[in-house]
C-alpha cells in the first residue's frame, strides 16, 4: 500500500482507537503519520487490556449465570447489569445460552451491547442470532450513525451474517462502514454481494456526501473483478463529477495509486 493510502488507513485506525478509549479523535492526530498497521496493533493491545481486566470476577459471574433461567437473566442484563458488563460477560457464556438471552433483549439494548463488545469474543453467539435480529440491531446502529460498531461486526462475523446487517444500509452508509472495517480483507467479499444496480449509486454517493476518501480506500482493498465493477460505474459519471473525483484523488495523493480509476477520471 502506498504512503497516501496508508495515511487514509491511519485516519480510519485513529477513529477506531479513539472509540475504544472513549476519547475525541482529534487528541490522536499525532498518530496520522504512524503506519496504519502499528496503530491497529496498539488498538488490539488496548482492547485486550480492557477486556482482560477483572477477568476472574467476570468468569465467576458467567458461571453463576448458568443457575438462572434465560428470561430472568435477560431482564437483569437490561435493568441491572447494563451494556458494558453484559458485553464483557458475553464472550464467557455458552454460545447457545448467550444467543437465547440475546434473543430476549430489545434491539436498542443489543445495539448498546454491540458498541461495547469485541465481536471476535462473541462470534459464536452472533452467528446464532436470527437474521431479523441482526437486521434490527443494524438498523438501530444506522439510526445512531455508529459506523465504527457496524464496521467491527462486518469484519468479524461470517459473510452471510454481515450481509443481513448491510442490507439496511444506504450507499453512503456502505462507504462510511467500509472506511472503518475492522478486517479489511472482507471488503471484497462483502461488496461483491452488493447488487450491480447499486454500484452507480455508490460512486454517486461518494460525490454527493464528500466520501471520495472512503471510496478510494475501498478500491485499494477490492479484488480485481469487484474493482472493475466499481470503476465501470465511475466511468458513467458526468464529466464534472469525474473532474471533482480526480481533484480529490490528487489532493489525497492516490491518483497514481489506483491506475484503473485514474484512466477513467482523466480519460
Amino acid at each position: 500500500m502506498s504512503d497516501a493510502l496508508d495515511r487514509l488507513s491511519a485516519h480510519a485506525e485513529v477513529l477506531k482507537l479513539a472509540r475504544v478509549l472513549g476519547e475525541d479523535p482529534d487528541r490522536f492526530g499525532f498518530l496520522l503519520d504512524v503506519p496504519a498497521g502499528d496503530i491497529r496493533v496498539l488498538r488490539g493491545q488496548v482492547t485486550e487490556a480492557l477486556h482482560g481486566a477483572h477477568l476472574p470476577v467476570l468468569r465467576r459471574l458467567a458461571g453463576a449465570s448458568r443457575l438462572l433461567p434465560a428470561p430472568v437473566l435477560a431482564v437483569m442484563a437490561e435493568k441491572a447489569f447494563g451494556a458494558l458488563l453484559s458485553a464483557r460477560i458475553a464472550g464467557l457464556v455458552d454460545a447457545d445460552r448467550g444467543a437465547d438471552i440475546a434473543g430476549r433483549l430489545s434491539p436498542g439494548f443489543l445495539a448498546d451491547i454491540a458498541a461495547e463488545l469485541d465481536p471476535a469474543r462473541a462470534v459464536d453467539i452472533i452467528t446464532r442470532l436470527p437474521p431479523e435480529t441482526v437486521t434490527a440491531v443494524s438498523r438501530e446502529l444506522r439510526r445512531r450513525e455508529d459506523w465504527i460498531t457496524l464496521g467491527r461486526f462486518v469484519g468479524n462475523v461470517p459473510a452471510d451474517v454481515a450481509a443481513a446487517g448491510l442490507d439496511v444500509l444506504t450507499e453512503p452508509d456502505l462507504l462510511r462502514v467500509a472506511f472503518v472495517l475492522d478486517d479489511t480483507s472482507t471488503a471484497d467479499v462483502l461488496l461483491s454481494r452488493v447488487p450491480g444496480e447499486r454500484y452507480p449509486r455508490l460512486v454517486h454517493a461518494a460525490d454527493e456526501h464528500d466520501l471520495w476518501h472512503a471510496l478510494f480506500l475501498l478500491l485499494s482493498r477490492l479484488g480485481a473483478e469487484t474493482r472493475r465493477r466499481v470503476v465501470r460505474a465511475a466511468a458513467g459519471l458526468e464529466r464534472e463529477v469525474r473532474d471533482r473525483a480526480a481533484a480529490q484523488a490528487h489532493e489525497f495523493g492516490v491518483l497514481d495509486e489506483l491506475p484503473p480509476l485514474r484512466e477513467v477520471l482523466l480519460g
